[in-house]
C-alpha cells in the first residue's frame, strides 16, 4: 500500500481487533455483482466503529479499521496477482488520492483516483472520482464520479458500520472498471498511453 496506509499498518493490525466477515456481512444474496466480487468480499475485514470526520477520537479509530481493512484488501489482491490500485490519504483522512488501473487487451490503462469522505461516513459511501475520464461515458456524473449499480446503496446501507473504502472499491470501482474501461478503449474515448505517446512524436 502507499506509504501512510504502511506506517500505520502495525497499529491498525496491534488495536484492532479481528473480525469475521462472511457471517456478519447482510444482505448477503447481493444480487448484481458477479461470484469472484462476492468472494472478494466475503475476505474484507470488517469495521466496527461507527464515526465521521467530526467525530474526533472515534475517527482516529475509524481510520485505524480502515487501513487494517485496506492493507487486507490489497495483500490479498497481490497474492492473487490482481493489484489493481494505489491510494493515500490527507493527514486527518477525508481526503483521499491516487491511481488505479485495468488491463485489457495485455495492455495497462492507469487513471488518477480521488474521493472525499463525507460528513455523514459511514452512513453515506465516498463518491469515487476519476478526473480523467469525465465526460467520456455515459455511466458517470459530473465531476468524473463514477455511477454506481442500483444494488449498491442498499448493500451499503445494511452493512453500515461494517463497510468501509476497501469494500466501496471492491463494490463500486472494481466492477466499474471492469464494464467500462474495454467499452471505452474500443470506442476510441481512451487511449493508451504508448499509443498517445506514439501520436504526439509523430
Amino acid at each position: 500500500m502507499v506509504s501512510n496506509i504502511k506506517k500505520r499498518e502495525l497499529e491498525a493490525q496491534q488495536q484492532t481487533p479481528n473480525q469475521s466477515t462472511k457471517s456478519t456481512i447482510r444482505g448477503s444474496t447481493m444480487e448484481g455483482w458477479d461470484p469472484s466480487t462476492k468472494s472478494t468480499l466475503t475476505q474484507i475485514p470488517l469495521l466496527s466503529t461507527k464515526a465521521g470526520p467530526r467525530d474526533g477520537a472515534a475517527w482516529t479509530q475509524r481510520l485505524k479499521e480502515e487501513y487494517r481493512s485496506l492493507i487486507a484488501y490489497t495483500s490479498m489482491n497481490k497474492s492473487k496477482d490482481n493489484d489493481w490500485f494505489r491510494i493515500a490519504a490527507n493527514a486527518d483522512g477525508t481526503r483521499w488520492t491516487g491511481k488505479c488501473w485495468y488491463v485489457h487487451n495485455l495492455l495497462k490503462y492507469e487513471f488518477d483516483l480521488q474521493f472525499d469522505i463525507p460528513v455523514t461516513y459511514p452512513s453515506t459511501a465516498p463518491e469515487i472520482e476519476l478526473p480523467q475520464l469525465d465526460g467520456k461515458t455515459q455511466k458517470m456524473y459530473r465531476g468524473g464520479k463514477i455511477c454506481l449499480t442500483v444494488h449498491f446503496k442498499p448493500l451499503w446501507a445494511k452493512n453500515c458500520p461494517r463497510f468501509g473504502i476497501a469494500h466501496a472499491l471492491c463494490l463500486g470501482l472494481a466492477p466499474w472498471l471492469a464494464a467500462e474501461v474495454p467499452i471505452l478503449v474500443d470506442s476510441g474515448m481512451v487511449k493508451h498511453k504508448d499509443d498517445t505517446a506514439s501520436a504526439s512524436e509523430s
